[in-house]
């Protein structure tokens, strides 16, 4: 049977985000922690926060997330985004905001505020730095090393840079070992070895199989590839568009096509055919 792809965000929330799924999850949670040398998670709780409607599926926009809470009370959230919508740094703030703001209620004093951490796991070039694994907190300007709260912590992973710069090293390195698990392009051998090495890895990849088996998991999984594939093409459309008419206008102003190029990401050819066009 096709292995599935792990990291479509419907599928990841049946591998991790369900009732049942608090092994592999808080192991990977861990794993993704540890990596920063951030104090592991004992205990966590899995917050269920929607039913999965065909309706809800086929939004191209709707944020299918797994979200649990830490026996220390912090919240976590961790979303996959494949695809660029160009948005990803405002959009994790945001809900890291949402997610943030739960956590009191009116009247509230606000140290009962928990902690958010969110992990966005992606599949485009996100951050400009050559880490796959990055983290970001409330540091001061001038004084690297002076945090004004740890209640923000937002990590992202970067799978085309995980590719690129992976040590190697999955005995020693829990994280690199799921991350070849949730990795579409690992080979029979890799995953083999991951699932070997790695107990809570191995029920994962039982939970992969078993949910595959059920033909209402795949036919929903479809949809989500179907929805997914379809927000991108919009994406591409309108930024081509966009393209189009910038390109257009510098034409207009006699801006050198080696300008062009450099501002719209256009080739050549496509700026001649623009201008022929014109």
């Amino acid at each position: 049977m096709e292995r599935l792809n792990p990291l479509n965000d419907f599928l990841f929330l049946k591998l991790m985000g369900e009732e049942g799924d608090e092994l592999q999850c808080l192991a990977f949670l861990n794993a993704v922690l540890n990596s920063k040398n951030k104090a592991p998670i004992n205990v966590i709780k899995i917050l269920e926060n929607r039913s999965i409607t065909a309706e809800i599926i086929g939004d191209k926009s709707c944020v299918l997330d797994v979200r649990v809470e830490t026996d220390k009370g912090e919240k976590v959230s961790i979303e996959v985004q494949l695809k660029d919508l160009h948005n990803m740094e405002k959009r994790t703030v945001f809900y890291w905001g949402e997610e943030f703001t739960k956590g009191i209620g009116k009247g509230d004093d606000y140290i009962k505020l928990p902690k958010v951490i969110t992990i966005n796991i992606v599949n485009y070039d996100q951050i400009k730095l050559d880490d796959f694994h990055t983290c970001f907190h409330l540091w001061e300007d001038e004084h690297k090393d002076y945090l004004l709260t740890d209640v923000l912590e937002i990590h992202f992973i970067n799978m085309i840079k995980f590719r690129k710069f992976k040590t190697g090293d999955k005995e020693n390195n829990p994280l690199e070992r799921w991350l070849t698990f949730f990795d579409k392009e690992s080979t029979e051998d890799e995953l083999k070895e991951v699932i070997s090495m790695d107990a809570a890895i191995s029920i994962a990849n039982e939970r992969l199989t078993y949910v595959s088996q059920d033909q209402d998991v795949r036919r929903i999984y479809e949809m989500r590839e179907k929805a997914l594939r379809d927000r991108t093409t919009e994406m591409n459309t309108a930024l081509e568009k966009q393209a189009f008419e910038i390109t257009k206008n510098l034409l207009k102003l006699d801006i050198p096509i080696e300008k062009i190029i450099t501002a719209t990401g256009l080739s050549r050819e496509e700026i001649e055919n623009i201008r022929i066009v014109d």
